[in-house]
């Protein structure tokens, strides 16, 4: 038995597996092409140098060329070859070792028609090849940061062209991060090439259009960034685009400067309120921020009431809330009355009672106990009262609030007759 389990296994020992010299073809698809740009470069060169300043040959050419060209792997040469007639280097330079063109966005004729005419053929290319989309926008972005490599001419038209493109919705305003790179902006290339752009984006469009792009991507408030910190003011800012003939533009940046500091305001009474500081320090407090701001009595009020209302975690019980609210509101009458010293002021208060009572649900109930309370606090004047309910009310509950107003409105007037009579027959 030995013997034959030995044997048998110097055969297996022998008989060792070899390979043979078959081979299996890996198909195209799955071989890692090298990234060359180099021939994709020399075909759109020289489709651009044929077609030369006929854009409309371009756009024709751009468009067939997708269907034999690698657009998605050379997204990046494409464009660069578009604006600036070649491939682009770090910094913004044209690669040296690389065949050019002289028919591009940067070689074009300086003015608003022929960047119109420009948008257009990027428009037309990323409608027909939609995956262009991404690729753009990331050039644009890298194109801002490369500012300082072109010439004033070459910046002239990019901004143009920009402003054209997010008119157009081809780019989202998120693009203008770019601008706000720290070399950009210290050596006044930012605020400059701003300029153009919203020059040619707000003829396109309106500021309207503008702020709305701006606010769906948080750009703004953060407009005076475009500024080095020393420059950084609502004054220099104005100054600087009214100058340049976009008064709509600090306009705009002027009012949202000034919501951002009533919210910052807000907040920081309602962080004093809630620490249950002293109404004589919350008093002092408010009216040194009011002329800090530049703001009206009118405008401090309504700041004043948003922070009251949001300082308390408010009972969800309709019939509990409006207990609350007085106590809350008592509480505070101080701090009211020294912010309705105008006629003005106690209707904006008035009406921001009647916006939140009407706001808030569990509050439709509760605007006559307010009203009342406050006219009894010295915060609310009959007349304030009386010019409210006759014609300077909302529309918001009107029907309501008018309602629950009536007869405390009747006691009013009464009152009033009766006081005109006593004076009457005391002369």
């Amino acid at each position: 038995k030995d013997a034959i389990v030995v044997s048998f296994m110097n055969n297996q020992k022998q008989q060792k597996p070899t390979l043979t010299g078959q081979r299996f073809k890996t198909r195209k698809r799955d071989e890692k092409e090298r990234f060359d740009p180099t021939q994709f470069q020399e075909s759109i060169v020289q489709g651009l140098n044929q077609t030369g300043t006929d854009l409309e040959a371009v756009a024709k050419f751009l468009d067939a060329s997708g269907a034999k060209l690698d657009y998605r792997r050379y997204a990046e040469t494409l464009f660069d070859i578009l604006v600036a007639g070649g491939m682009l280097a770090p910094g913004g330079t044209l690669s040296d070792d690389m065949t050019r063109t002289e028919f591009c966005l940067f070689t074009a004729q300086e003015d608003l028609e022929t960047m119109q005419a420009y948008a257009q053929v990027f428009n037309k290319l990323i409608r027909r090849y939609k995956y262009l989309e991404k690729g753009f926008e990331e050039e644009i972005k890298k194109l801002l940061l490369f500012l300082k490599g072109f010439t004033e001419s070459e910046r002239n038209k990019l901004a143009m062209l920009t402003g054209i493109l997010l008119a157009n919705g081809n780019i989202s305003a998120s693009i203008l991060n770019s601008l706000y790179n720290e070399n950009l902006v210290k050596e006044g290339v930012s605020a400059a090439f701003a300029v153009k752009l919203f020059k040619s984006w707000i003829n396109e469009k309106d500021i309207n259009s503008v702020a709305a792009s701006l606010r769906k991507v948080g750009m703004d408030n953060r407009l005076m960034e475009l500024f080095p910190a020393n420059k950084r003011s609502c004054e220099h800012f104005s100054k600087y685009f009214t100058d340049a003939g976009l008064k709509e533009l600090s306009d705009f940046a002027r009012n949202q400067q000034s919501i951002g500091a009533r919210k910052e305001l807000q907040k920081e009474l309602q962080e004093q309120m809630s620490r249950g500081d002293p109404q004589k320090e919350i008093i002092a407090f408010t009216k040194e921020e009011m002329k800090k701001a530049n703001l009206s009595e009118q405008a401090m009020i309504s700041i004043i009431w948003s922070s009251l209302m949001g300082c308390v975690e408010w009972n969800k019980k309709e019939e509990l809330v409006t207990e609350q609210a007085i106590k809350h509101l008592k509480q505070y009458s101080l701090l009211l009355k020294a912010f309705t010293s105008q006629g003005l002021s106690e209707l904006s208060l008035l009406l921001k009672i009647q916006e939140y009572c009407y706001d808030n649900i569990h509050f439709m109930n509760s605007f006559q106990k307010i009203a009342v309370l406050l006219y009894k606090a010295d915060v609310l004047s009959e007349e304030a009262i009386l010019k409210w309910y006759s014609d300077a009310h909302l529309s918001k509950g009107r029907s309501v609030f008018l309602e629950q107003m009536k007869k405390f409105v009747e006691w009013l007037k009464n009152a009033e007759e009766e006081s005109e009579s006593d004076e009457e027959e005391t002369d």
